[in-house]
């Protein structure tokens, strides 16, 4: 691909770099003390020592010699201090900083994820989006570290040596300059080239293989059932090979630019000291600068040897950039929401015409939806599963956009409707409890952060969990583990009612609420519930109605969803309680 296409792919992730400049110069100033008090240390000391040795040699020799120790060795010494420091400083300032970048990568992408509708989330695993989370981010921290501090630095080494050398010796200043640009040049763009594909591969390969490692352990009992363990374990052999296959060409490929480093600066070297020699030869140059000068040029290998490595591997920047920019581009898509604050109260709703096709869907989801929910009124829209129930939950929460019609909440257009207004307004408990690794009290304040401690006991009492909770030695602060697995379904179920109770919607969507529950705890989870939805809109998906103790109270109407459409809408009353 063109240099103008790989421009344009790490473009947006380069400007989010740039709100760190501050951090990044600094940075890179802490790199270049560091590279040059390493030049400086070996130039010097080289020349402080040779120049003792003639010095001493004269003396010995009975002739009048002297050398002053004292300017050269505090410089030696001054050179020693200033790399040792900042070599340390800059290590710690700069992962320090990639970890600040690091974060403002994920924060952003995460954003631009959250934004993402149900339809869009469904076309990848959970494992490709945890990976674009984790893995591409990593992969991008090379971009300062790797990709753009040390060539800058390495290239000003390389100008600013020869340009030092040519003070004393300006053949020997080209002589370097003509060996090493050219050496930094391939570095940057041919280790680049040479790597590109191989490194991307290797990404990929990467990403597939933690992606099926994942799908092979969660489904290990059913591949043991249907004799297909054998067949999963050697796809993901074959795909362990073809990641090594890659790893093992891109080691090679970095091992040849770390080769051509130690080449290229030996050249340098011996150049430079053929140079000077024929310099000192004709006493334009001193011995000690004889020797000062392919020290000098020795030491730009520390600068060199840090581009082979990162170079080879800019395909795998590359490559998760671009998958990063395709959910970026994808989150640009999302419609955005409106500024019209949903009003106090309970919300009417209305779906006129409304129509819903997954992309490749072979039939829509939805057609032809005409229903209406008037302020306060409680209606159950039962269906098998797969009729459309919980499409409809995800057209109302602005989870997904229709595919037509058009659809009301308080008679305001739901397109134009405040995003945080109609998080707060527009409350649904799904059939999927989401809870976080976090204790009990703080996957309740998700439902309304500043909750007081008596207010979440509250709820918890109002879901028959409060003894419950109050029995455990660490009490609210109880971890309930990775998606709640340290409850049972019922007490997860209870759980998300209870942060239910805790907010304060004018529409309340249930997912089979019941779900997971004995009778007798229905019966009276059920009451209080029926007594909470009083002053709001409520939309009930359940698969029917039978009269029986699982049937959700106070329902006014039903309407019946089969495979997409409205067969039947109507009064289906059941006393509240």
């Amino acid at each position: 691909m063109s240099e103008g296409s790989l421009r344009a792919t790490l473009a947006p992730w380069l400007r989010l770099l740039g709100r760190r400049r501050r951090r990044l110069a600094i940075g890179v100033l802490l790199l270049v003390v560091t590279v040059f008090s390493a030049v400086g240390l070996l130039a010097l000391s080289g020349w402080f020592i040779a120049a003792s040795a003639l010095t001493g040699i004269a003396l010995a020799m009975g002739l009048a010699a002297s050398l002053d120790v004292y300017v050269p060795g505090g410089g030696i010494r001054f050179f020693a201090v200033s790399r040792t420091v900042a070599r340390y400083l800059e290590r710690l300032y700069n992962h320090d900083t990639v970890l600040r970048l690091l974060a403002d990568l994920r924060g952003h992408l995460f954003m631009a994820m959250a934004r993402l509708d149900d339809r869009s989330l469904a076309r990848q695993r959970a494992s490709d989006w945890l990976n674009r989370l984790t893995a591409d981010i990593d992969t991008l921290d090379s971009l300062y570290l790797r990709l753009l501090a040390p060539p800058a630095v390495a290239l000003m080494a390389v100008v600013l040596v020869a340009a030092f050398l040519a003070l004393w010796v300006p053949a020997a200043g080209l002589a370097v300059a003509a060996l090493l640009l050219p050496t930094w040049v391939w570095l940057t763009a041919g280790q680049a080239w040479l790597g590109m594909a191989a490194s991307r591969r290797q990404v990929e390969h990467l990403q597939r293989l933690r992606s099926q490692a994942i799908e092979y352990l969660a489904g290990m009992a059913e591949f043991e059932a249907y004799g297909s363990r054998a067949w999963h374990l050697r796809e993901l052999r074959k795909r362990e090979e073809a990641l090594r296959g890659d790893q093992r060409r891109t080691g090679r490929l970095a091992g040849f630019g770390t080769a051509l480093v130690n080449l290229m600066v030996g050249l340098g070297m011996v150049a430079a000291l053929w140079l000077v020699a024929s310099a000192w030869q004709q006493e334009v140059v001193s011995g000690p600068i004889l020797v000062m000068v392919p020290l000098a040029v020795l030491a730009i290998g520390e600068a060199l040897a840090l581009l082979p490595v990162a170079f080879t591997q800019l395909g795998a920047t590359r490559g998760a950039a671009e998958r990063l920019n395709a959910v970026e581009r994808a989150s640009a898509r999302m419609p955005e929401g409106g500024n019209v604050v949903l009003p106090v109260g309970a919300l009417s709703v209305r779906l006129t015409a409304v129509g819903l096709h997954y992309p490749g869907a072979l039939t829509p989801a939805l057609r032809n939806i005409g229903l209406e929910l008037m302020p306060g009124e409680r209606l159950a829209l039962t269906g098998a599963s797969g009729a459309g129930k919980s499409s409809v939950a995800a057209l109302l929460t602005r989870r997904l956009p229709p595919s037509q019609g058009k659809i009301t909440l308080a008679g305001v257009p739901l397109e134009q409707a405040d995003e945080r207004s109609l998080r707060e307004r527009v409350a649904i408990l799904g059939q999927r409890i989401d809870l976080f690794q976090g204790s009990l009290a703080a996957n309740l304040r998700l439902a309304a952060p500043d909750a007081s401690e008596p207010r979440l006991w509250q709820a918890l009492a109002w879901v028959e969990l409060e003894e419950w909770a109050k029995s455990l030695p660490q009490g609210l602060d109880t971890r309930v583990g990775e998606g709640g697995r340290a409850l049972s379904g019922g007490q997860a179920r209870r759980l998300a009612l209870a942060r239910l109770w805790l907010r304060d919607p004018g529409l309340v969507i249930l997912d089979e609420p019941f779900a997971g529950l004995d009778a007798a705890t229905v019966s009276r989870v059920a009451s209080r519930l029926d007594e909470w939805l009083v002053g709001r809109s409520v939309l009930y998906l359940v698969h029917q109605l039978d009269g029986g103790e699982f049937d959700p109270p106070g329902i006014t109407r039903e309407c019946r969803l089969e495979q997409g459409g409205l067969t039947v809408c109507a009064n289906s009353v059941y006393p509240s309680g």
